[in-house]
């Protein structure tokens, strides 16, 4: 798997925080925030794979650009950063030895907690 870093995600998601729209919400729960497959799929109907990409993290080249299956790390509800799913992000990336993605999501992090 050749996971990397999406720079045009983490730019995005940098922005949205900095617009205000994040959710600083608790560590667990992300399970309750994080969208459902049919939201997904509604979302990619609706705006196409390349928006959706835009809100995960990580990209997987060995996939297409039209997969779901490309786009790992999510960090958000289409419409706001969540604090639990930067978090998640970041501990999945550690696990995983994705540094790039990881310190992203540390940064990510560390905005959001500014804003606590």
């Amino acid at each position: 798997m050749a996971v990397k870093l999406s720079e045009r995600s983490f730019e995005y998601a940098k922005k949205l925080i900095d617009e205000g729209r994040a959710a600083v919400d608790e560590m667990g729960e992300w399970s309750e925030h994080q969208p459902s497959t049919q939201q997904e799929n509604e979302f990619i109907e609706k705006f196409g794979f390349d928006d959706y990409g835009r809100w995960y993290l990580g990209i997987d080249d060995d996939y297409s650009k039209d997969e779901k299956s490309r786009y790992k790390f999510p960090y958000g509800d289409f419409e706001r950063v969540h604090r639990c799913g930067v978090i998640a992000a970041e501990v999945r990336a550690a696990q995983r030895k994705y540094n790039d993605i990881e310190v992203a999501a540390a940064h990510l992090h560390g905005m959001l907690d500014k804003l606590k």
